[in-house]
């Protein structure tokens, strides 16, 4: 879903049993982001990454770190909560990524996750349930050694380990030792190796879902395609209310995906578009031409119009080379919203149907509000490059006041998602010296789930079915608010030596078709074009070698 659409949008989505959901909803050219932010779903390793890549985002710190969530199980939830959850708050568009498509892997992720669940909530029964003091014993030890060593640092918890030790041999010593014989003597004896025999099951369990997980992980960023199945949002009969209820939460995400009201945060620029970084005005007076008495009125949106038609020939050119693909021409209710707001509202009423505000609305904006309180319009061309990694948008704005005609072309640019989101998993192995030939090393495979890892999901597994009590226990992140996926995680382009050019690149050819279509309705309508035709010469020329600039930041 491009975000940009000169036709009305009839959100289709197909629900058939067992289908894998497509990953940019059939819009080409926004895979790579898309497939980067879903990846996220499947990952393992802490969530202080992703913590870090915005400084708006956070996770509450866990009353047990041992119940702590890692990254792909904290962004699930949280995106899975924050996008699908009742009563939430509006979101913002993810220009250039499809939306629809990163719920659903997160979907399936939670999904591949309660299936392992499934078999460790099993596992501490059968061995945790009937032996629980010894269950308990070794849990304490656990949690004792990730409090010396700290959660994450888990190779660095000499104390820790030495501590677990110590507590093991004690509780074994004082089973042998005690004058303790018959069953109650070998209960004692099983307390302490039953959860052993678990943690061998356990760890099977959590290394064969590791792979698939990994798996998944490695696809997306790949360009495998791997689709997300959800078979949990295909109402199975007319009284499934919670698969129903699910359907109706993603077509929802789906409408506000094309919704043509955007928000203008101040200095942040357009939500989800990203931060202003160029501005050109064309600002001239009305007069009539020579030997005419005076003008035929027209109104902006008749200039709006012309633009509109010139600037979807974007893509034509005279010569048969490269050039501009097809553009994204649409017209954009913008919305005033506090720069530190934590939320926006859409508006409603009769003049809107499913989030879009319609024709004759935008056109009484465009006419009419144009100065004081209220809404705007924009017209906007939208280009989604590097496949959904660069999002460029030029927005055109005509306001008329007493006599000047002021034509003003701005650019807004989105950069590619936080690196974060593109690394691929690494491989766990060592190098170590063979025994024969020391001289030289071999690379030899480590475990995927490592011994507190699998303690971690044992321990979590039950308490999967209570999330407020997890949540409670381990944490939970918190994602930014205004939150759209694609704004939040997003980089500045500029650092990107082609993606500044892109973005440069396109402002001159269309800031010259604004131009045309503007001058050519005012010579229609008896204006003196004189002046006009001079402003937009100097722009012309000015545009020549635009520079990158906070725009939206007045140093007053």
């Amino acid at each position: 879903m491009a975000g940009f659409d000169d036709r009305k949008h009839a959100v289709e989505v197909d629900f058939s049993a067992g289908a894998q959901v497509p990953l940019s909803g059939g819009d080409s050219g926004q895979t790579a982001a898309t497939q980067a932010l879903a990846s996220a779903a499947y990952r393992d390793g802490p969530v202080a990454p992703l913590v870090d890549a915005n400084e708006a985002t956070s996770v509450s710190k866990p009353k047990l770190s041992l119940f702590e969530p890692n990254l792909g199980e904290a962004f699930s939830r949280a995106v899975r909560v924050r996008m699908l959850g009742g009563g939430r708050k509006p979101l913002i568009q993810s220009f250039g990524t499809d939306p629809i498509s990163v719920v659903d892997h997160c979907l399936a992720a939670t999904r591949l996750r309660k299936a392992r669940d499934i078999k460790l909530t099993l596992v501490m029964v059968v061995f945790g349930l009937f032996f629980l003091p010894g269950v308990l014993l070794w849990l304490v030890g656990f949690q004792l050694r990730r409090t010396l060593a700290g959660a994450q640092n888990r190779r660095a918890g000499v104390f820790g380990v030495l501590a677990l030790a110590a507590l093991a041999g004690l509780v074994l010593v004082l089973a042998v030792a005690l004058p303790l014989g018959g069953l109650l003597g070998l209960y004692l004896i099983a307390m302490l190796l039953a959860p052993v025999v678990g943690w061998l099951v356990a760890k099977r369990i959590c290394e064969r879902y590791a792979k698939d997980l990994r798996a998944y992980w490695s696809s997306l960023l790949g360009g495998g395609g791997v689709g997300a199945r959800i078979p949990e949002a295909v109402p199975q009969d007319p009284n499934d209310k919670e698969a129903e209820k699910l359907r109706q939460a993603l077509i929802r995400v789906a409408a506000e995906q094309h919704s043509n009201v955007v928000f203008y945060a101040g200095p942040k620029g357009i939500l989800g578009m990203g931060t202003r970084w160029g501005s050109w005005q064309l600002a001239e007076e009305l007069t009539p031409a020579e030997g005419v008495d005076d003008i035929n009125p027209f109104r902006s949106w008749d200039v709006v119009r012309a633009i509109e038609d010139r600037l979807r020939l974007l893509e034509r050119g005279p010569l048969h080379t490269g050039g501009f693909p097809k553009p994204s021409v649409r017209h954009w209710v913008v919305a005033p919203v506090g720069e530190g707001a934590k939320e926006v509202a859409r508006p409603d009423g009769q003049e809107v149907e499913s989030f879009q505000v319609k024709d004759f609305e935008i056109q009484r904006i465009c006419n009419e509000q144009q100065f004081g309180s209220g809404n705007r319009h924009y017209l906007g061309v939208q280009f989604v490059l590097w496949d959904g990694q660069l999002v460029l948008t030029l927005m055109i704005t005509v306001t008329v006041l007493h006599h000047t005609l002021r034509v003003e072309v701005t650019g807004h640019a989105l950069g590619p998602v936080h690196p974060l989101f593109t690394t691929k998993p690494s491989p766990k192995e060592k190098s170590v010296a063979k025994h024969v030939k020391f001289w030289e090393t071999k690379t030899v495979s480590l475990p995927l789930v490592e011994t507190p890892e699998v303690v971690r999901l044992a321990a979590r597994a039950p308490l999967t079915w209570f999330p407020p009590v997890l949540d409670f226990l381990g944490g939970k992140l918190t994602l930014p608010e205004p939150f759209g996926l694609r704004h939040t995680w997003a980089n500045q382009p500029w650092r990107h030596r082609f993606m500044a050019d892109d973005a440069l690149r396109a402002a001159t050819p269309v800031l010259r078709a604004v131009h045309t279509a503007t001058v050519k309705v005012l010579a229609a309508n008896g204006v003196d074009t004189d002046k006009f035709q001079a402003r937009s010469s100097f722009l012309s020329g000015a545009v020549q070698a635009p520079t990158p600039a906070n725009a939206d930041r007045y140093d007053v």
